[in-house]
C-alpha cells in the first residue's frame, strides 16, 4: 500500500503534472508546424527545385534476388529529414521570436550592491561589508 501512496504523491507532483501537459502542447505543436513544413514551405521547394523528391535517392547494396529482396542504403530519405529539421528549427525559432516580443521582460531584481568602501559585493540588505568591515548605511 506504501508504493501506491508514493507512486501517488509522485505523480500529482507539480513537476509530473507540468512535464504531461508540456508534452501533450508540444505534441500539438508539432503537428502544427509539420503541416506548416509539408503543406505551406516545401511544395514552393519543390518547385523551385524542379519537383526533385530525394526520398528516392538510393544506393543498392545487394541486388534483389527471388527470394531477397533488394537491400537499400536510403541516403535521400536521410536528406528529407536533414531539410525537414532545417526548416522546422527554422519555424520554431521564429515563433519563439515572436513570442518573446509579446511577452514583457522578467524585470531583473538586484540581490546584492557594492560596498563604498572596498567595492566589493555583498548582499543587498546587509548593515556591516564582511569584507571591509566597514558600517553601512541603509
Amino acid at each position: 500500500m506504501k508504493f501506491i501512496q508514493e507512486f501517488k504523491a509522485f505523480a500529482m507532483r507539480g513537476n509530473v503534472v507540468d512535464l504531461a501537459i508540456g508534452v501533450i502542447i508540444g505534441a500539438a505543436f508539432g503537428k502544427i508546424v509539420n503541416s506548416f513544413v509539408n503543406d505551406i514551405i516545401m511544395p514552393p521547394i519543390g518547385v523551385i527545385l524542379g519537383g526533385v523528391d530525394f526520398s528516392d535517392l538510393a544506393l543498392t547494396l545487394h541486388k534483389e534476388t527471388s527470394t531477397v529482396p533488394p537491400v537499400l542504403l536510403r541516403y535521400g530519405s536521410f536528406i528529407n529529414a536533414v531539410v525537414d529539421f532545417a526548416i522546422i528549427a527554422f519555424v520554431i525559432f521564429l515563433v519563439i521570436k515572436a513570442m518573446n516580443r509579446l511577452l514583457p521582460p522578467n524585470p531583473v531584481v538586484l540581490i546584492t550592491k557594492n560596498c563604498p568602501e572596498c567595492l566589493m559585493q555583498i548582499p543587498r540588505k546587509a548593515k556591516k561589508c564582511g569584507h571591509c568591515q566597514s558600517i553601512l548605511q541603509v
